[in-house]
């Protein structure tokens, strides 16, 4: 009986091999001999499957993109199940933009290199604007719900605080990521406090956050934890005490 191919996943198993090319290497190395070479596959497969390097692009993109957002829904889907505060839930999410790990590495350097590419292709810049507004409406929405249970005053407006709460998150990324440099084939993982689910997410190089020390060309910084930067930005917008989840203080 003949294999059945799975032709989609063909295709996200060849933009994968394109972001880890695009990752390491940059923009100018994704050509189709490379992608191949890091996909295993042959360059005729690739051109079976995308008509030319722009369309494997913009498929890569937006794979990066919903990859990101799935891992986005999943986080507050756990956090809402474990009852969480919204403040520690947002807070939790916003981890998943930051390049904590080689997967998020790669996916951040993507983003990255494709959003300047953007600037000048309507196309990819059609899906940027969109995943930013889908971005933005998710953190405002948090703010929103924050009112509900008393996290947020009622006045409170979520619009301008979205906004900051990811701008914030966006500079807290490049930090990041100019602090680890993504390592050719490999990468450690790196967390910050409550961004990490379990100790075993810990970087063992750093209590508290990012370790620094031997990254090519930075030197000797002090250990960054995601959660310090993140948290007096959700402290803007979220003032008060959830009433569902967080227990009260005690007299």
């Amino acid at each position: 009986m003949p294999r059945v191919v799975d032709h989609d996943e063909r295709r996200r198993s060849i933009a994968r091999g394109y972001q880890r090319v695009l990752a390491e290497e940059g923009l100018a190395r994704t050509s189709f001999v490379r992608v191949a070479e890091a996909a295993g596959i042959s360059v005729g497969l690739i051109q079976h499957y995308f008509a030319g390097r722009d369309a494997l692009l913009r498929f890569a993109y937006q794979d990066c993109v919903a990859a990101v957002e799935g891992r986005v829904s999943d986080r507050i889907r756990r956090g809402e199940a474990a009852r969480l505060p919204i403040s520690e839930l947002l807070l939790g999410a916003l981890g998943e933009l930051l390049p904590l790990d080689p997967e998020r590495g790669v996916e951040y350097r993507v983003r990255q290199h494709l959003l300047t590419t953007a600037l000048t292709d309507q196309e990819l810049s059609a899906v940027a604007r969109a995943a930013d507004a889908r971005l933005l409406a998710r953190v405002a929405t948090a703010v929103e719900n924050g009112k509900e249970c008393g996290e947020v005053a009622a006045d409170h407006d979520a619009g301008p605080s979205a906004r900051a709460i990811l701008a914030v998150t966006d500079g807290l990324a490049a930090a990041i990521a100019l602090r680890e440099p993504l390592r050719r084939g490999e990468g450690r993982r790196v967390s910050g406090g409550v961004l990490a689910e379990g100790e075993g997410d810990r970087d063992p190089h750093s209590a508290s956050g990012v370790g620094v020390e031997g990254a090519a060309g930075v030197g000797h910084l002090p250990a960054l934890d995601p959660a310090d930067v993140l948290r007096p930005v959700l402290a803007l917008a979220f003032t008060g005490r959830c009433r569902r989840h967080d227990p009260a203080p005690g007299p």
